[in-house]
């Protein structure tokens, strides 16, 4: 399995990129735990995990796939860049 192939054949998200999405949409109760379930979970380091997610947020599938966890990232996301 490649991060670019999905595995639903219908041209969706593949396992990985819903596994991370599915992760975004949990709540997590303390820090570290997040991290931990990013590596342990999927076999992510938190740089790589994060590099995904950035990526997802820009793909139409995973809008698609799951509206409200990535309109939400992406207000989160736009709302950095306003910051700095």
């Amino acid at each position: 399995m490649t991060e670019e192939t999905p595995q639903d054949g219908g041209g969706g998200l593949g396992e990985r990129e819903q596994a991370v999405l599915a992760v975004e949409r949990r709540s997590w109760p303390g820090p570290g735990a997040k991290e931990r379930a990013v590596r342990e979970g999927l076999g992510l380091s938190p740089t790589r995990y994060y590099q995904l997610l950035n990526a997802l947020l820009d793909d139409p599938r995973a809008l698609a796939h799951d509206p409200v966890t990535v309109n939400r990232l992406r207000r989160v996301r736009e709302e950095k860049e306003r910051r700095r």
